[in-house]
């Protein structure tokens, strides 16, 4: 049984659009209408805090998933640097998960949380709940490349480093899918210096995980490396021309 939930929120107002393009690393004023699209909320030092799924409904409506556990500290967030913007954050409970083509959507109507937890694994869907919250940056998450960073975009909370470290630096971590012996070792584990899980589930034979990690240092640890979706295996540097 997963202990995995995920709280609903709705963000209506003449000022949310314009809040949210200052706070969320895409581009909400391009994001397509009805379209659930991964994205973070970064701290100052450019690591995610919070992991959305955001749906923007029109300019002025969104509606947005967080991890349960990070929800009440997202709705404090989102009050505290909204406090004097005209739009208005309403909880609407739980929401369940579930895949649709190389992204996730969720519903009120109940889904099996660890089926989907697989499934998200599998295909890179990366998540952050509250104990990996600080820890990763979008690019080693290859957020750019599931449509969640745009890095043309204005100012947002940490965009400097973000934006430093795709044009002045290549990650020397990046997300991968691993399949592993043994118990599934828990989000935020070190498995050594070098690899840091994300997200992990068992199976029958061991488990799979999606860790940031050096390729070198996976291979010293026997974990064997799995394919990703096409778009998410190639190199997360900034293409040189």
């Amino acid at each position: 049984m997963s202990t995995l939930a995920f709280t609903a929120f709705t963000l209506n107002g003449v000022d949310a659009q314009k809040f949210l393009q200052g706070q969320v690393t895409v581009h909400v004023e391009r994001l397509i209408e009805n379209q659930t699209r991964y994205t973070a909320i970064c701290d100052l030092k450019g690591r995610i805090h919070f992991g959305l799924w955001l749906k923007k409904v029109n300019s002025e409506s969104f509606e947005i998933i967080t991890t349960l556990d990070q929800s009440e500290e997202f709705a404090k967030h989102i009050r505290k640097f909204g406090a004097f913007s005209k739009m208005k954050l309403e909880s609407i409970g739980s929401v369940f998960p579930s895949i649709v083509g190389t992204h996730t959507e969720f519903s009120t109507t109940e889904t099996d949380i660890s089926a989907w937890q697989l499934q998200a694994i599998e295909t890179g869907q990366a998540w952050i709940c509250q104990i990996t919250e600080h820890a990763f940056q979008p690019q080693e998450l290859r957020l750019h490349q599931r449509e969640g960073v745009h890095y043309d975009k204005g100012c947002y909370l940490g965009q400097e480093i973000v934006a430093r470290l795709w044009f002045k630096a290549k990650p020397k971590h990046w997300l991968h899918l691993v399949q592993g012996h043994g118990e599934a070792p828990a989000p935020a584990t070190q498995l050594n210096k070098d690899v840091e899980v994300v997200n992990s589930i068992p199976t029958t034979d061991g488990y799979k995980a999606l860790v940031v990690a050096k390729p070198t240092a996976m291979t010293e640890l026997g974990l064997q490396i799995l394919d990703l979706p096409e778009e998410l295996n190639g190199d997360v540097a900034r293409p040189v021309h």
